[in-house]
């Protein structure tokens, strides 16, 4: 197992990623170039900018795409409050959607809290 593969901000985030896909099967056909795909662009971004972080040589770098991993998680919240608008999804799918992003979203807050520890 890669080191990555470890965090659990990972392994929620890849395992939302799956869930995402199945949700977005059902959306309208005309929406495969646009939500969908931005959807599922925003989703997948989270856990690989966690691995690809994980993967650097320092801190900095690491805490650098756990940033962006946060600012693809926050564009995936505003894309299922849109789908939920549109009743592409329903009130509960959307739900327990942002409640698994708020989820790995604290993850993620935690790991930056513990890899700035002695930057100060």
């Amino acid at each position: 197992m890669k080191p990555h593969q470890k965090l659990n901000a990972w392994m929620y985030s890849f395992k939302l990623v799956k869930t995402l896909y199945e949700i977005t099967n059902t959306y309208p056909p005309e929406e495969k170039f646009g939500l969908i795909s931005q959807m599922r662009r925003a989703a997948v971004s989270v856990p690989a900018n966690i691995a690809e972080g994980a993967a650097r040589k320092g801190k900095k770098e690491f805490i650098h795409f756990l940033h962006i991993a946060l600012g693809s998680l926050t564009e995936l919240d505003t894309l299922i409050l849109l789908s939920r608008d549109l009743e592409f999804i329903s009130n509960e799918k959307a739900a327990l959607l942002i409640n698994e992003m708020d989820t790995i979203g604290k993850l993620i807050y935690g790991l930056i809290k513990k890899l700035e520890v002695g930057f100060d």
